[in-house]
């Protein structure tokens, strides 16, 4: 199999997004990256991120971008995860993530990095894009989303089973003393 092909099933997997490491790990060596990126193959998005351009675009895109360009450990915090699941009527103007490390790398306008631990029982992914847990992102989105909208994506989570009843109760028991 080609070095190309590799990485193009990569991508369909990682909505585009093709890292240098996920490139090493599925056996294709990082300098055949920049050589498909000078091809056009490849778009480079920043520091050993680049975005397979033969990959659908699809509506979490962005957001894989954005925590790969973070770098690893990095997941999507806060808004970011109540928008990509479309809870909370949440219009970002940047894509928050959360990194337990300091971040150097030049990251776009549209990326705002946090520097948080997020412990691993507060860790989920959204079709593969690592994120907090619904109920962590509720609840770090107080103070800068309205409480009724919090409470209200609380119940569509619920619904939908993004959350557990316990969860639910437990979210709207801190929204109402906070």
């Amino acid at each position: 199999m080609t070095y190309r092909r590799t990485l193009r099933e990569l991508a369909f997997e990682t909505h585009g997004v093709v890292t240098s490491r996920s490139a090493e790990a599925a056996g294709v060596p990082t300098v055949e990256l920049r050589k498909l990126a000078a091809r056009g193959a490849l778009t480079r998005l920043g520091q050993g991120v680049y975005r397979m351009d033969e990959a659908p675009a699809g509506e979490l895109d962005e957001y894989a971008q954005a925590v790969a360009l973070v770098g690893e450990g990095a997941v999507l915090a806060d808004e970011a995860v109540l928008a990509a699941h479309h809870l909370a009527q949440v219009n970002l103007r940047r894509i928050r993530v959360a990194s337990s490390r300091r971040v150097r790398a030049q990251l776009p306008g549209t990326v705002e990095v946090i520097r948080r631990a997020v412990p691993e029982d507060q860790r989920d992914s959204i079709e593969g894009v690592p994120a907090m847990t619904v109920e962590s992102a509720i609840l770090g989105a107080r103070g800068r989303i309205m409480t009724d909208r919090l409470i209200e994506a609380t119940h569509q989570a619920r619904e939908r089973g993004l959350l557990h009843p316990d969860a639910e109760a437990r979210i709207i028991a801190a929204l109402g003393t906070s």
